[in-house]
């Protein structure tokens, strides 16, 4: 089934389904979830907020939206809704709305020109633990798909309790066509079966190997770590080593990372689709101290060595970290997330959902600084609700 095409965020608000029975509705579905996004967007980071945000603002609300009723939810209303909400329904309308966003026309995309002129676009999978919902009891951890340069999330799931993230992955891409993409993951997602399932679906990865894969982790720094690793290869074969150093000096540091690229294992490991084994050395210099730090990680991809290039292979694993720095640091940071001790019920992925829409929706408005955005929003209940795509029709 094709994807439903979403205009505004509340038009994909309005086709979540009523998880409540007829009798004792008091408030309309699509009310309730635009307040709730309304407020968020204006600020507010709990249930008791937003129901403070709606009262305060009750007349003006009533107002633009030209609402005959005697008064709007409370607190226990938003918290009741978020409890019962279709979490899979949710989810899927706001990812595609999300989906459908183009980025600002100056904004980094997040897509590589690999050396055959195929363009590929980066999406990173990473798990997140919501740890003021955590602090009251289950763990809830939740694991995204997000695009890289962006920062939009695709899907995400809610890791069943006692299991790994890692068994979350494979559902959170079935069905998904994987054709002109690269999915970066850290050593959590280093798994035989996951790689197979990106290749069946046409895709590409880029994955972290750290020592809780030792076989496969020894196999590759044996390659690089020894100096004359590379002279066991063949005379004809020789050439197969590329290297590119991308130097970087801010924040008081000089950083230069490192990567080494070959197809010299692909036959040996027997990993699925793999194209070439990486290293990725980070070399940092205090230039205050002159203190020097470094830090060696190694990966595999199944981009060959015909396709991706050292450049290539470093521009996407340093991608990867998109998924941290503008979704779920502006998630822990900016918009509450790690202090809101919702916890019951799907209420705290629904406000996670929620939260990565807004992200999206504000990042696509044109904000740079969704600090800043959320205080525009917050001066005015038109400038919440036109944000939504709500016209208001009162006043």
């Amino acid at each position: 089934m094709d994807p439903h095409k979403y205009t505004t965020l509340l038009a994909a608000l309005h086709a979540v389904p009523d998880p409540r029975q007829a009798r004792g509705k008091r408030h309309a579905w699509p009310l309730i979830l635009t307040l709730i996004v309304a407020a968020l967007a204006s600020g507010q980071k709990n249930v008791r907020g937003i129901a403070q945000w709606a009262g305060l603002h009750a007349t003006e609300i009533l107002n633009l939206l030209a609402l005959d009723v005697p008064r709007l939810p409370s607190a226990s209303t938003f918290y009741r809704a978020l409890r019962a909400v279709d979490i899979d329904a949710l989810e899927a309308r706001l990812a595609e709305y999300n989906q459908a966003l183009p980025p600002p026309s100056d904004a980094d995309t997040g897509e590589v020109t690999l050396r055959t002129g195929e363009t590929v676009q980066g999406q990173a999978v990473d798990g997140k633990e919501v740890r003021g919902a955590s602090a009251h009891g289950q763990k809830v951890k939740l694991v995204s798909l997000v695009t890289h340069g962006s920062g939009r999330t695709l899907a995400q799931t809610r890791v069943a309790v006692g299991r790994g993230e890692a068994t979350t992955v494979p559902g959170l891409l079935l069905g998904r066509d994987l054709r002109g993409t690269v999915t970066t993951m850290d050593a959590g997602f280093t798994k035989r079966p996951l790689a197979q399932q990106i290749i069946d679906q046409h895709g590409h990865y880029l994955i972290v190997v750290k020592r809780n894969q030792r076989d496969l982790y020894d196999a590759i720094a044996l390659v690089f770590d020894q100096p004359a690793a590379l002279r066991w290869l063949p005379r004809e074969q020789a050439a197969n080593y590329r290297r590119y150093c991308s130097p970087n000096k801010g924040h008081g540091r000089l950083e230069t990372r490192t990567l080494e690229s070959t197809p010299y294992l692909n036959e040996y490991l027997a990993w699925p689709g793999l194209g070439q084994v990486m290293r990725r050395t980070c070399q940092r210099i205090d230039l205050k101290t002159g203190k020097v730090s470094r830090e060696t990680t190694y990966g595999l991809t199944s981009l060959s060595w015909d396709q991706a290039d050292a450049q290539h292979l470093e521009r996407l694993w340093r991608a990867h970290w998109t998924i941290e720095n503008r979704s779920h640091y502006v998630r822990d940071e900016t918009l509450g997330e790690d202090r809101c001790q919702v916890r019951v019920g799907a209420a705290p992925q629904a406000l996670a959902a929620i939260r990565n829409s807004l992200i999206s929706l504000l990042r696509h408005k044109g904000w740079t600084n969704i600090a800043e955005a959320l205080r525009y929003c917050g001066a005015s209940v038109d400038n919440a609700l036109s944000l939504l795509g709500v016209v208001p029709v009162g006043l």
